[in-house]
């Protein structure tokens, strides 16, 4: 529609210039007045051709979702009131059992909502999942001041050896009588060969063992306050 009105002034024009006198300055302003309105149309057009520039799109961010941070273990753990084998053992978190993770201690406990109150588990057995990262920070509880640990006690039958061949197999199994060992030790003839973690019960070993030789082994529990020794089990291969 717009064409066809440019079209019809520029004829138009031309027709009244045709129909002028024949006078040299009537024509120059005539065709001067042609060019301008043709112009004008010409620019119309064009601005009303022109395409408009939308707004770019906004991003959409999206709010990531939060869990409920959660623990599982793989085997059976001890949950103590504090973050250490020196603090008193509140329950137990079974396999397959998921506990609510409330609180985290630098740099690998756990705080967490058992059954049986709030207590402390450690990362190395344990599973997180859920938004664990936004779990609080917290302080550990004063270390307390239970001293060294009751020493361990060798059961009826608590060690059984058996010798071959120059050697000898040894079994040891005991009573774990603490609550608040970091771990215990096992001294063959006074020096420690071994270190195993807290409420073990149980070591074995196969020994270089002559007829007529004999190894003496004890079993020591220790904490940050101090340990305690056993009552020394004496093997001697016949």
């Amino acid at each position: 529609m717009q064409k066809a009105l440019i079209l019809s002034l520029i004829v138009g024009v031309f027709v009244v210039s045709c129909n002028m006198p024949a006078n040299g300055a009537m024509d120059q302003k005539v065709a001067t007045a042609a060019a301008l309105t043709v112009e004008a149309a010409l620019q119309a057009e064009a601005a009303q051709t022109t395409p408009t520039s939308l707004p770019p799109t906004a991003t959409q961010v999206s709010t990531p979702t939060f869990t409920q941070p959660v623990i599982s273990v793989g085997d059976v753990i001890n949950c103590r009131k504090g973050p250490g084998t020196s603090y008193e053992r509140i329950t137990q978190i079974m396999p397959g059992e998921t506990v609510n993770i409330v609180g985290f201690f630098p740099p690998n406990y756990w705080v967490v909502a058992s059954k049986e109150g709030e207590c402390w588990l450690s990362g190395e057995f344990t599973t997180p999942a859920g938004s664990f990262a936004a779990v609080p920070t917290v302080t550990a509880p004063p270390t307390p001041q239970g001293g060294a640990p009751k020493a361990a006690t060798f059961p009826k039958n608590g060690w059984t050896f058996y010798c071959y061949s120059g050697q000898a197999d040894i079994t040891l199994s005991w009573n774990d009588n603490a609550n608040n060992e970091s771990g215990y030790r096992i001294l063959r003839n006074g020096e420690a060969i071994a270190e195993l973690p807290a409420n073990s019960t149980y070591f074995a070993e196969t020994i270089s063992l002559l007829s007529g030789q004999s190894a003496a082994y004890q079993i020591q529990a220790y904490n940050s306050a101090g340990e305690s020794v056993s009552a020394t089990a004496n093997i001697a291969c016949p």
